[in-house]
């Protein structure tokens, strides 16, 4: 067991940062408060050096290269030597588990220490504050932080949560915060309420918001036909990413604009996948579409056991189709009779006055 030669030094800079009041390494513990649930979360790293995908995959131990990809909304076809530069930021993909109230990584990722590595090294420069050397000693029961050793391996406690939000079930995104924003900004980009944001995260004001804190954000994810006896149930894809599903047969992307139904269709990445077609429908196979006026109907994808199961889906694209918009659609039908009923009775007071 040898002392870490870096931990003097950190340590006084981690004292430091904690007592600022412009920086937070977590904005607070993800609440969780179903015991031993488990899902999929998110959660943004901040690259401190430039590196590659292939690097930023090896050091969360994420199994394959395509997940990294969906969850960025890249091309499935990008490389694993595709550049990322120090400073970038990428969503990160790591399963979840909920115990004692509040939600961490479950297995992943770890870390195996080098020589001359400290705790606090370990979490402020390679995993850049998403968590603190505290959690790490905690969760890997560490007595004393200043002896670990080389070939030790350390889980690493990432926050996440598995809760239903307001009783829909969304993905928790950890959104590390960036200089300049607002509560109120980042509700609007990720399609939740202020009011939300402040709740989940124990803050009493949008002024508490610090940056550099990790924010739990809960992402909607796309309606879906997807079977409760499905082994991907329940599939969860927020707007703008996609997944590989059905033992890589079936790909589904997440898309706001399409009425937030779960696309989905054959993936062409492994060729020993059997065509998927809509019982009943003739040649309607899975990811095929035809349209009828405002009526779209879709093969949609409905889960998979030993075959990949499939169901046609119906939906109106007409406009207003969500609660939101049918609500300012009524309340513009509400203006349109109060203007009717003050032109009409302007109407009659001009004939009225032309007969005097």
């Amino acid at each position: 067991m040898a002392p870490s030669k870096r931990l003097s030094i950190s340590t006084l800079v981690i004292l430091i940062t904690i007592s600022s009041t412009n920086f937070s390494f977590t904005q607070g513990a993800f609440r969780c408060s179903s015991a031993g649930a488990t899902c999929n979360a998110l959660i943004d790293y901040v690259s401190p050096n430039a590196t590659t995908l292939s690097g930023i995959r090896n050091l969360f131990n994420i199994e394959h290269l395509r997940s990294i990809l969906g969850a960025n909304n890249l091309p499935p076809s990008t490389p694993a030597s595709y550049p990322v530069a120090a400073r970038q930021t990428l969503k990160i993909p790591f399963p979840c588990i909920c115990n004692n109230g509040t939600g961490i990584s479950n297995g992943r990722p770890y870390y195996t220490v080098v020589p001359d590595d400290g705790l606090d090294h370990i979490a402020v420069d390679v995993f850049s504050r998403l968590v603190t050397y505290q959690e790490i000693q905690a969760v890997n029961n560490i007595s004393n932080p200043n002896l670990i050793r080389a070939g030790q391996r350390l889980r690493i406690p990432l926050p996440c949560s598995c809760d239903d939000v307001d009783g829909r079930r969304v993905v928790h995104y950890g959104h590390v915060v960036a200089a300049g924003s607002t509560v109120e900004g980042i509700a609007q980009q990720y399609n939740t309420s202020q009011d939300t944001l402040l709740r989940l995260n124990n803050l009493t004001r949008p002024q508490d918001l610090m940056a550099g804190a990790v924010l739990d954000v809960p992402l909607r994810a796309c309606s879906s036909m997807v079977k409760n006896n499905s082994l991907d149930y329940p599939l969860l894809v927020p707007n703008n990413t996609y997944v590989f599903t059905a033992t890589n047969c079936v790909m589904c992307g997440c898309n706001a604009a399409m009425n937030w139904m779960l696309q989905c269709g054959p993936s062409n990445i492994n060729s020993s996948c059997p065509p998927a077609r809509c019982e009943g429908a003739g040649n309607f196979y899975l990811g095929n579409t035809t349209t009828s006026g405002c009526n779209r109907t879709t093969c949609a994808y409905a889960g998979y056991n030993r075959t990949i199961l499939t169901t046609v889906s119906s939906e109106s694209t007409c406009p207003a189709s969500d609660n939101r918009s049918s609500a300012i659609s009524l309340q513009g039908r509400r203006w349109n009779v109060v203007i009717f009923i003050h032109m009409a009775f302007c109407i009659a007071f001009l004939k009225l006055d032309q007969l005097i």
